[in-house]
């Protein structure tokens, strides 16, 4: 029988036995199978029709050609691809002696987590995976696929790209090449390797379905792999690799309309290994990530506003406010200026422009194309470092006590605008004006403020009255300063 015929056999045979298998997830990190009654009289058919010997003669080549296949390049990739496991103890209060009026005293319940890594430095332990997967855990430990587990420290992560650094004390690693992911194009064929629900190591093949993809909502900077390999919960932090075995991405998100517990559906995003490269050395060097502005605020061009600026093109960032000493007010840009492209990728709205800075380094060199009256320009200038967090007291004396940072990008992607109060001192003049840590600034004297430049020059010229809308958890009001 020719193996064509063979196979045909054994697909009907499993057809008319009704085999289905239905993967029932009990606790992350453990799953079993359940057959349906069917499932054995297939088994058994199957077996009949082909005896275990059979197997061991199909050919190798067919038509004098190897069978094409992934395994020579996945025995090399598979051993830098770690499972990640985290614990964190979680305080809950006892509802019991609630009820009763006891209050009680707090009880602790431990949480796990799983997700994936890849070890980019054999030598020194290094692990990429994503900061989403090890964020507020206790402890984070890392089972490589040769069975070894092993305690792992954090060396530092960046929230706004989900990038972060694990390190662990191992002899007899292995480690992943890294690609330029620039070089990506549409169609190239790409392979993702983790631990979707702690099955274990799974491999799953696909294609680059997009790059450059942003405009993801709960995430932060955003310069996304769009791929149609399967990407599950678990598979965070785990390789997209070529296939030479290089180093792509890092697998980050998927999609699914009816929530990620509900499977792959060929929409997963994977964040370009170029940027987390970066992210890793500026976490290795400096503990955390700098990154630059251009030092101008811009809106999307609406009707009104392409009215009021005499434009007739509807896609771009319109700029409307350039700051003193900035980056763009050095590279002559305006109000009124429609930035349409910056370092020769398409700007279509003002978040794709900001989103363009925070994936920039600070430093780093940037051609900003523009229309002005309707004739084309170019500019260039380089990104300025942006502070990371500002003393109230260098604003106005009324803020004494605060510490004012920039809202986590990911704040951003759902509409937000402002700055957030990281810290508040004891007895200070912010605390005693009933400043909190965790409030959210939106707006000085009912004028609306983007980002922490546009806090600080809102208040650069001192003020007579200060006024701050603020928002504490789901509730909005205004507090005056004294």
């Amino acid at each position: 029988m020719r193996p064509s015929s063979l196979f045909a056999c054994l697909l009907l045979a499993a057809l008319g036995g009704g085999v289905t298998a239905r993967l029932l997830t009990a606790v992350p990190g453990e799953a079993r199978i359940d057959q349906t009654p069917g499932a054995a009289l297939a088994d058994q058919a199957v077996s009949a029709a082909l005896p275990q010997a059979a197997w061991a003669t199909l050919p190798a080549q067919a038509g004098g050609a190897p069978l094409p296949s992934l395994a020579p390049m996945l025995e090399k990739v598979t051993p830098a691809v770690v499972n990640i496991y985290t614990r964190q103890v979680v305080r809950v209060q006892n509802p019991i002696a609630e009820f009763f009026g006891g209050g009680g005293f707090p009880q602790e319940r431990v949480q796990q987590a799983l997700g994936s890594g890849v070890i980019v430095d054999a030598t020194r332990g290094l692990i990429l995976t994503n900061n989403h997967v090890i964020e507020g855990a206790d402890a984070v430990s890392v089972t490589l696929s040769d069975g070894r587990t092993f305690e792992a420290q954090p060396v530092g992560a960046d929230a706004d790209t989900d990038v972060a650094v694990i390190r662990i004390n191992a002899t007899g690693l292995n480690s992943l090449p890294l690609a330029d992911s620039d070089s990506l194009r549409v169609g190239d064929f790409v392979v993702a390797v983790g631990n979707p629900f702690g099955l274990g190591q799974t491999v799953t093949s696909g294609i680059v379905s997009a790059v450059g993809r942003n405009g993801l909502t709960g995430f932060g900077y955003q310069n996304f792999i769009q791929t149609d390999a399967s990407i599950n919960p678990g598979n965070s932090g785990g390789a997209l690799v070529n296939l030479r075995g290089e180093l792509v991405g890092i697998n980050a998100a998927s999609y699914n309309p009816h929530g990620s517990a509900a499977g792959n559906i060929g929409l997963g995003f994977a964040i370009p290994v170029n940027l987390a490269r970066e992210v890793m050395r500026q976490l290795m060097a400096y503990g955390e990530v700098r990154r630059g502005s251009l030092g101008l605020d811009s809106r999307d061009v609406t009707p009104d506003l392409a009215k009021q600026y005499g434009l007739s093109n509807s896609r771009g960032a319109l700029v409307v406010r350039v700051y003193r000493g900035s980056p763009a007010e050095q590279a002559g840009i305006k109000p009124g200026d429609l930035v349409t492209a910056a370092n020769g990728q398409r700007i279509d709205t003002s978040e794709a422009l900001h989103n363009l800075e925070g994936l920039l380094p600070v430093g780093q060199p940037v051609r900003l194309q523009f229309l002005r009256d309707g004739q084309a320009l170019v500019a260039a200038t380089t990104l300025k470092a942006q502070p990371k967090e500002v003393d109230g007291a260098q604003i106005d004396a009324r803020l004494a006590g605060a510490s004012f940072s920039d809202l986590p990008e990911r704040y951003r992607q759902q509409g937000l605008r402002g700055v957030v109060i990281s810290k508040i001192a004891h007895a200070s003049r912010a605390e005693q004006n009933q400043l909190a840590a965790g409030d959210l600034v939106l707006a000085v004297n009912r004028r609306q403020i983007e980002d922490l430049n546009a806090f600080r020059a809102q208040l650069g010229a001192r003020p007579a009255q200060l006024a701050l809308v603020l928002q504490r958890g789901s509730a909005r009001g205004e507090l005056e300063m004294k």
